[in-house]
């Protein structure tokens, strides 16, 4: 088990260095599982932004003229540092999170290690030129980044934000969540012993409506890019606005899986439900919204009740779902449970009792619900928790009307036949992913959301597209 009182978890990491809060205010991290205080974390403020922005500001001047194999040698020496302290990280996430240790490993941890690396072999790209008719197109760092994290996946979206600004040549500050803090304290530590240059990374922890609206706000800032709800990315892009700062968003989901009338029904529905239980429902792409023939409705409801009984609560190693984040996400999916109940969906399992034997901890139960109507607030709404909407179509025209009606844009799935089948439901889906039959998160291709989903686009080549400017050079012609 890592000892999280030898992280500086008490200071702020700047220009290269543990420093001391301006603000010096702390705040509890809680391990969900025993509503037990793990370690306390200090809370930067808006001077302490000013603070990390000037060191990142300063390091950009050298920064971007690293070559590509100089920064490709830092990320590979930043993964390998992750290698080394797997476990740190795995009982970092784990811990503020909830999520078993034996899940926390592949689901949290040895992506954003893959995309660490995937970034490191493409910092060439930037040395990339172009010649259209009598102009040469060429790749520039954008500059100082501020980037603002999640609790859900808080390592795989740090890895998402560093990871391809670095491979740029941008720097940057970056803010984790209160809830998940812990990883960023391991990843700089791994920074550090990788040699990156100071001022190039900086970490300030703290509030959101404060060092998030600080980053947001700074004129030194020439990009920020968040990760959280649209309620918060609508006010992130309003801080932004008036230094015209490049805006990058990933935002809530409200995601549909469309089942086909010849699709494996069994499945589907198993790995439909699974994708909405794990990781306790607390992932923006779940597909919350399952969509079934109707002559096939009953039956899927009775596999859906099935999948939701054979879950595991815990945090052992025979568990597939923890607790929920905090006692104010348990609350909040607890109420949606009881709406959903009031507006007339039919409880098939879970609810919004304390699960059995689980008094300690912010458990919710895996919940089923079955005559969803769209138009309910547990279909149209971010629940953020493990609850599964089933709601019955008539006819594909109907299926796809559903799946779009909605403000969300941000991940979708289908399950048919087989894949060539599913391709012309695909196409017709208004979102930025979209799963076939099981298909895996691939972070080789560019994740990110249609409507209120977000904007910009994170992993793949595209991702580091986002750091880039271009610039056009008139030649003679």
């Amino acid at each position: 088990m890592t000892d999280f009182s030898k992280l500086k978890t008490d200071k702020l990491f700047i220009n290269g260095e543990w420093q001391d809060s301006q603000g010096g205010d702390m705040h509890a991290v809680i391990n969900p599982a025993t509503e037990e205080t793990i370690c306390d974390v200090v809370q930067g403020s808006a001077e302490d932004v000013d603070k990390a922005v000037a060191a990142a500001k300063e390091a950009f001047r050298s920064w971007r003229t690293t070559s590509a194999a100089e920064r490709a040698a830092f990320l590979n020496a930043i993964a390998d540092g992750m290698e080394k302290r797997k476990e740190d990280l795995v009982q970092a996430v784990s811990q503020a999170l909830g999520c078993p240790t034996h899940i926390t490993k592949w689901l949290h941890i040895d992506g954003p290690i893959y995309a660490m690396r995937y970034y490191a072999e493409r910092t060439a790209l930037m040395d990339k030129t172009e010649k259209v008719g009598h102009s040469l197109l060429i790749r520039e760092p954008i500059g100082v980044c501020g980037f603002i994290t999640p609790w859900n996946y808080p390592l795989h979206q740090f890895v998402g934000k560093v990871a391809p600004a670095l491979a740029a040549g941008c720097t940057m500050v970056a803010k984790p969540s209160e809830i998940t803090p812990l990883q960023d304290y391991v990843m700089a530590e791994i920074i550090a012993s990788a040699g990156l240059p100071t001022g190039v990374f900086n970490l300030v922890p703290g509030a959101g409506p404060i060092v998030g609206a600080a980053l947001s706000a700074h004129p030194d800032i020439d990009m920020v890019s968040f990760t959280g709800s649209t309620r918060a990315g609508v006010e992130v892009a309003k801080a932004a606005a008036p230094t015209v700062k490049r805006v990058t968003q990933e935002l809530g989901g409200k995601s549909p899986l469309i089942i086909t009338p010849d699709a494996d029904l069994e499945a589907a529905v198993r790995w439909g439900c699974e994708d909405v239980f794990i990781n306790s429902g607390q992932t923006c792409t779940a597909l919350t919204r399952m969509l079934v023939p109707a002559e096939r409705y009953a039956e899927a409801v009775e596999i859906a009740r099935k999948v939701a009984e054979e879950v595991a609560l815990g945090t052992d190693s025979s568990a597939f779902m923890g607790p929920l984040s905090s006692s104010r996400q348990r609350d909040i999916v607890r109420g949606y449970i009881e709406k959903g109940v009031a507006e007339g969906a039919r409880l098939v399992c879970g609810g919004a009792e304390t699960p059995e034997g689980l008094d300690k901890g912010f458990y919710v139960k895996p919940t089923v619900f079955a005559d969803v109507t769209n138009d309910m607030a547990i279909a149209r709404e971010e629940i953020f928790g493990p609850v599964t909407c089933l709601i019955p179509y008539q006819d594909m025209d109907e299926a796809i009307a559903i799946a779009n009606d909605t403000e969300y844009g941000l991940s979708s799935g289908v399950w048919a036949r087989d894949a060539d089948s599913a391709m012309p439901v695909v196409r017709r889906i208004e979102a930025g992913l979209c799963f076939v039959n099981g298909g895996e998160f691939n972070y080789d291709a560019p994740f990110g959301g249609y409507k209120r989903s977000g904007n910009g686009r994170e992993f793949g080549e595209a991702g580091l597209d986002e750091f880039i400017e271009l610039k056009s050079v008139q030649l003679p012609a």
